[in-house]
């Protein structure tokens, strides 16, 4: 496995310099400013990953401020305490994508939000405190705990909330099996472990968050 200044070397040849290929490495947010976002900023994030999953992004991007409407911004014991009546409403409802299954996941996690908030200290907090060095045992306690969380819709969803993440796309993998790291995309907590080692090596030469380290990954192959 090569270090990481030699793969932003290979990076920066191909996009020009260094400045190049981090530019568009998305922020990590320190634990306090993380732990300090409400119940429905984490549901609607997770919301938005779900329609997204398997139709084009540009349609949620343009349904969504009729998707927060519809859902009530949100509101996790709202959402939570969804009954048929509500159910049966947004199937019918063109403001939004009329999915049974995702419907009814949303429910579900915002039930999953309550339960931690209720019983755990807080979802947000427990996220914000999760070891970055355990990064896929997160991906693991949301996926088995939430719904439709699995997959990247997880990992995006930490992404985007500013969570210290990084996101399996076709060219970080293929990078990943160009250093020896794994032979393919990996798809179980156990595939995932060498990635997360790697991870870790390459956080600890650098100083750089597992976003920048994968844009560099990224970068050295796209």
């Amino acid at each position: 496995m090569r270090s990481f200044d030699e793969i932003l070397a290979i990076a920066a040849a191909r996009k020009g310099s260094t400045d190049a290929v981090l530019a568009g490495a998305m922020r990590a947010k320190p634990a306090a400013e993380l732990a300090a976002i409400p119940g429905d900023r984490w549901l609607a994030t997770m919301a938005r990953g779900i329609f997204q999953a398997g139709i084009s992004w540009t349609v949620v991007e343009a349904k969504w401020p009729g998707i927060e409407e519809a859902f009530a911004g949100f509101d996790v014991g709202r959402v939570s305490m969804m009954d048929d009546a509500w159910f049966d409403a947004l199937l019918a409802d063109t403001r939004v994508i009329r999915s049974g299954p995702k419907i009814a996941a949303i429910r579900d996690n915002a039930a999953f939000i309550r339960r931690v908030d209720e019983t755990e200290g807080g979802f947000a907090r427990r996220i914000a405190d999760w070891p970055t060095e355990d990064y896929i045992g997160l991906l693991d306690w949301l996926t088995k705990n939430g719904s439709r969380l699995g997959g990247n819709t997880g990992a995006y969803m930490l992404r985007w909330m500013g969570k210290e993440s990084f996101i399996l796309s076709q060219d970080v993998v293929a990078r990943l099996v160009a250093e020896g790291v794994v032979d393919a995309a990996p798809k179980s907590k156990k595939a995932l472990q060498p990635v997360q080692a790697a991870f870790n090596q390459w956080r600890a030469e650098s100083g750089r968050s597992f976003n920048e380290i994968g844009r560099v990954l990224a970068q050295s192959i796209g």
